[in-house]
């Protein structure tokens, strides 16, 4: 997002933190929330995707909840009005074709008023008939229809033909697809929200909510673009509650506003010219200089990221929603677990619950339990490497994603041997000070020199730096 972007986005939290009716707020709310979709998306050189792709992520949620919502919860009247809000935000903004000749609320034209009623029309259709299909099979299709997009968009090699068959749909020379034409905006963050309540009705965990409530929480636009990945339950439990502490609420959050701001236009952003990329990497000739691109890439992709943090919880405060803490001061714990139970937390409880705790407890379980150095070897190693191919399906993530399962793999062994063979000395103060800082450096390192495959387009570029890093070239 811009600088511009975000003032405006902010204006629209306070604005909208001003109304007093709370059930008005709340529509409303929905509404800013439809809109940025479309606003926030990038332009891209397909026809038209600017427009279609926003208009996927809101059929996607209304099916979404469709499937997830019970028989005996939320009546389909009272749901009226939130279908509206997406139908007619929908038909708002494709109406805007017609108040300028390159694009009013979305980056390019919106397509032609007749396309967006046909697909609004058949998708309603589509998604009223989810409700008598709420059963397994159902429950099982709609997370593989969500993974198999994931996959599209992150795999290389799949992108590009995805966007070599949506020009030719546009009627635009397909030879000209790339692997990066399609950047759907929020998608990953909108799937962890959607897998998240699917998985959730299908263990009977899942409380029933309005259509209204739902999509809120997957649209919410201060968390759109760059998370947290908050959970359904205790995020509506704060939309049905209006907040009584506006002085605080606003004091806060523009405490936490100002300081993300900070971290990501001023620290950040200057960091960015001195930080490990390829083109910085390609004129550094002396291993001291490489170090420093490292250390700088390390604390830019913190400020950075945090700083958005930041950003989408001061705007949620404003909102009177508390979004929950993705950051907190990872760069100064002492071994990899508590360095992931600290960065990027939202993300690490999501896979913690949804994929390393079911994986280890099967594994555990049954008439042939594994051993526990294979449960947390294999656990720790395929939710690292999850985590990787979240970010991309390319050997670069591959091997990140492995460098921080074996990694914590050896941490953890390395740990449990320290505690049962020297438990008498650790007692002394001077020697835990030691120690404790002492991994706070080393995990630093070991995080930093991770972060060469992450920045990096490819295994090539990745061996190279680490040559220069190491005297080696």
């Amino acid at each position: 997002m811009t600088l511009v972007q975000i003032l405006t986005l902010a204006a629209a939290a306070i604005l909208l933190r001003l109304v007093d009716r709370w059930r008005w707020r709340n529509v409303a709310l929905l509404a800013v929330s439809i809109l940025a979709v479309y606003w926030l998306q990038p332009s891209m050189p397909i026809r038209n995707m600017d427009f279609w792709l926003p208009t996927l992520t809101i059929v996607l949620t209304a099916a979404a909840w469709t499937l997830t919502s019970r028989a005996e919860g939320p009546v389909w009247r009272g749901n009226i009005l939130a279908a509206g809000v997406l139908a007619g935000s929908i038909l708002l903004i494709g109406l805007t074709r017609f108040l300028s000749p390159t694009g009013l609320l979305t980056a390019t034209r919106p397509p032609q008023i007749g396309h967006i009623l046909l697909t609004v029309g058949i998708a309603g259709i589509l998604t009223g008939g989810l409700a008598w299909m709420r059963t397994s099979r159902a429950w099982m299709a709609a997370l593989l229809v969500i993974l198999g997009l994931f996959l599209i968009l992150k795999t290389p090699p799949l992108a590009e033909a995805a966007s070599g068959l949506l020009r030719r749909g546009m009627g635009q020379d397909p030879t000209l697809a790339g692997a990066f034409d399609v950047r759907w905006l929020g998608f990953s963050y909108v799937a962890f929200r959607l897998i998240h309540t699917i998985r959730d009705r299908q263990s009977g965990r899942l409380p029933p909510v309005q259509l209204q409530e739902y999509a809120t929480y997957v649209l919410f636009f201060p968390a759109l673009p760059a998370g947290p990945i908050d959970r359904l339950e205790r995020f509506v439990g704060d939309l049905r509650c209006p907040p009584r502490e506006r002085v605080e609420d606003f004091l806060e959050g523009g405490r936490r506003f100002i300081l993300g701001l900070a971290k990501k236009f001023i620290l950040a952003d200057s960091l960015a010219l001195v930080a490990l990329n390829p083109a910085n990497a390609l004129q550094v000739e002396k291993s001291g200089w490489m170090w420093v691109l490292v250390y700088a890439y390390a604390l830019q992709i913190y400020l950075d990221f945090s700083g958005y943090t930041d950003i989408a919880i001061g705007l949620g405060r404003w909102l009177g929603i508390r979004l929950p803490e993705n950051f907190n001061q990872p760069y100064l714990k002492p071994n990899l677990t508590q360095f992931w139970n600290n960065w990027h937390m939202s993300l690490t409880q999501w896979f913690r619950g949804y994929y390393f705790n079911p994986l280890t407890r099967s594994m555990r379980r049954g008439p042939r339990p594994w051993p526990v150095w294979t449960v947390i070897l294999f656990g720790q190693t395929t939710t690292m490497l999850l985590i990787g191919l979240w970010h991309g399906v390319t050997w670069n993530f591959v091997l990140w994603g492995l460098w921080h399962g074996v990694g914590q793999f050896i941490q953890n062994r390395w740990s449990d041997l320290i505690r049962t063979r020297f438990a008498g000395r650790l007692t002394r103060p001077w020697v835990r000070s030691g120690l404790f800082w002492a991994g706070v450096l080393l995990t630093f390192h070991f995080v930093a020199l991770g972060w060469v495959w992450f920045s990096m387009p490819d295994l090539a570029a990745s061996s190279a730096v680490f040559a220069r890093l190491f005297g080696l070239k």
